[in-house]
């Protein structure tokens, strides 16, 4: 029930993976996050199988200046942590077991964020101009990190839509179960991002 537990800790990281930060001073149009529309997907492996789930956007924005994404600030609900592969007793017991202080102490740590600091096109054949590499700090249980992953944004008139896959090491953020158990799970644990910002 330990490695059980150990691998949907994961998931708590991905929460993070959602939070992104900009200068007063910039310029530009903002749109605020649909959380509705908007999704966030963690998937943690371990020794043998998965578990996968989602947390919830609680908040945030985009700024967008000449059609291009500038900046923006994002929120996860920490508290939000569900399991989607689990039914039942077991699936109470893990979402729970995330939420405590062996994991992510989610009333002491009620949001993770992800500052962004920079954006760039993705030079390559296969890139195009919606391809960008996004560098920002993410920050989970109050300890910041500078992390970098490939997104997809499209940006309409009244709407941007930004999609990400990328991985996370969890150890980074002191997400470490005590016990051998933590040696069966992968340090790094995958994020499926949907976010959908509206004027």
């Amino acid at each position: 029930m330990k490695k059980l537990f150990t691998l949907a800790a994961i998931a708590g990281l991905a929460l993070s993976v959602v939070a992104v930060s900009q200068p007063k001073s910039q310029k530009g149009k903002r749109f605020k996050v649909d959380a509705k529309e908007s999704s966030f997907k963690w998937t943690g492996k371990k020794v043998i199988g998965e578990h996968w789930g989602y947390v919830k956007f609680k908040d945030g924005n985009l700024t967008v200046d000449d059609k291009k994404v500038t900046g923006g600030v994002f929120t996860i609900d920490m508290a939000s942590i569900s399991v989607q592969d689990m039914q039942g007793e077991y699936q109470q017991k893990l979402e729970v077991h995330l939420k405590s202080d062996d994991f992510f102490s989610t009333k002491k740590f009620v949001t993770s964020t992800l500052k962004i600091k920079s954006l760039t096109a993705i030079d390559g054949a296969l890139a195009g101009s919606n391809n960008q590499n996004v560098v920002a700090d993410l920050t989970v249980k109050g300890i910041t990190k500078e992390i970098n992953f490939p997104a997809q944004i499209i940006v309409t008139k009244d709407k941007v839509i930004a999609i990400a896959e990328f991985s996370i090491d969890r150890t980074l953020f002191d997400v470490k179960y005590t016990g051998m158990a933590d040696n069966l799970i992968d340090n790094n644990f995958k994020v499926n991002v949907r976010l959908v910002a509206k004027k």
